[in-house]
């Protein structure tokens, strides 16, 4: 198992140059990581055990498991209300099974593997656009500024070139900002299509899954119905048909004991609760991007916040003389250098943009 994950462990490393945020990051990486973690899981059966195991009188069993797999198995959805047994003998079998229009078929499992996959491109995918737009642009401003251990002559050479750089690309970085926050709307857009997807996966029983597992603890002993079970059911019919000595057509029911989706509906409450998590955590991210764009006055404020060493006058008299993209830039190289250097190259910056400005009049 360890060998089958290890693989997963270069999304989660640690990266010396920061391009985003760390919500954006839980998106492209942890997410992705987890999605891939639960779809290697769910398809090494040697790990987890048989996926369907039929029992059925007369037939050779390997065919029936085989039959009923690649075709479908099927609840009865009033059943799960009933006694187990005195009235059936296991949640959701009836014995009214003969009744079509009652019967809940399951087809989702053979999938499962598969849809959790393109779940965790469709999150990584957010990544690689941003990584093409990008293009390394701060990793070449920081100049490896983001340890500052190195000579004076080699930091004040740095130091110019990054400074020069600032000042012939002033009010030339809106479409970095921007393409980035479009990039953010794409992990919220991304995530809320997957939970529709899901809920459509699983007949619309997704969306309130995890509601439904917390409320159910609260519930009395006689009205509890497990969700789980009822969207995972661990026990199903399946009906096998063939012919008989005399040609007629024999039809045989068989139970069948589904053992793999004791780990689908575990993977899935975790989903679900992450996923809530993840698009609350967007939304918040998102209406904050859209305040930082239509109140300037709030970006010095947010600069001095997050780098503390800088004065608010300086922020605020920068953060006048430079485009919202120029103040993004300004504020993602302050979570990559070192604090004393990035401190010494914002002050310098605005002295020399407030020099320029003095000389056009």
């Amino acid at each position: 198992m360890y060998k089958l994950l290890g693989g997963l462990a270069n999304y989660l490393k640690y990266q010396d140059i920061v391009t985003d945020c760390a919500v954006f990051r839980m998106h492209n990486l942890f997410t992705t990581a987890l999605l891939m973690a639960c779809s290697l899981i769910i398809t090494a059966n040697q790990y987890v055990g048989n996926p369907i195991q039929c029992i059925v009188d007369g037939l050779p069993r390997h065919v029936v498991n085989t039959y009923c797999w690649i075709s479908s198995t099927f609840t009865m959805p009033d059943a799960f209300k009933r006694q187990v047994g005195t009235e059936v003998a296991h949640p959701g079998l009836g014995n009214d099974f003969s009744d079509k229009d009652a019967q809940k078929f399951y087809t989702y499992y053979q999938w499962v593997c598969f849809v959790l996959f393109f779940q965790a491109i469709a999150c990584y995918t957010p990544k690689v656009i941003w990584d093409s737009f990008e293009n390394g642009l701060m990793r070449m401003l920081v100049m490896g500024l983001n340890v500052g251990v190195c000579s004076d002559k080699e930091k004040e050479a740095k130091k110019e070139v990054i400074l020069d750089y600032l000042m012939s690309h002033v009010k030339r970085h809106n479409l970095y900002a921007l393409r980035y926050w479009a990039c953010e709307c794409l992990c919220l857009i991304n995530i809320i299509v997957q939970m529709w997807c899901m809920n459509k996966f699983f007949d619309g029983e997704f969306l309130s899954y995890g509601l439904r597992v917390m409320n159910y603890s609260e519930q009395a002993q006689e009205d509890r119905v497990d969700p789980m079970v009822y969207v995972f059911p661990r026990v199903t019919k399946c009906i096998f048909h063939k012919y008989g000595a005399s040609g007629s057509i024999q039809k045989h029911d068989s139970i069948c004991i589904l053992p793999l989706n004791i780990v689908n509906e575990k993977t899935y409450i975790f989903i679900w609760f992450w996923f809530m998590i993840l698009l609350t955590m967007l939304t918040v991210l998102i209406i904050y991007r859209i305040v930082i764009i239509a109140i300037p006055k709030i970006r010095p404020k947010i600069l001095h916040a997050k780098h503390r060493s800088i004065p608010i006058e300086t922020c605020e008299a920068l953060c006048r003389k430079v485009d919202l993209g120029d103040w993004w830039i300004i504020l993602m190289m302050g979570t990559n250098m070192d604090p004393l250097v990035y401190r010494e190259i914002i002050g310098e910056l605005a002295k020399k943009i407030e020099t320029n400005r003095k000389n056009q009049y």
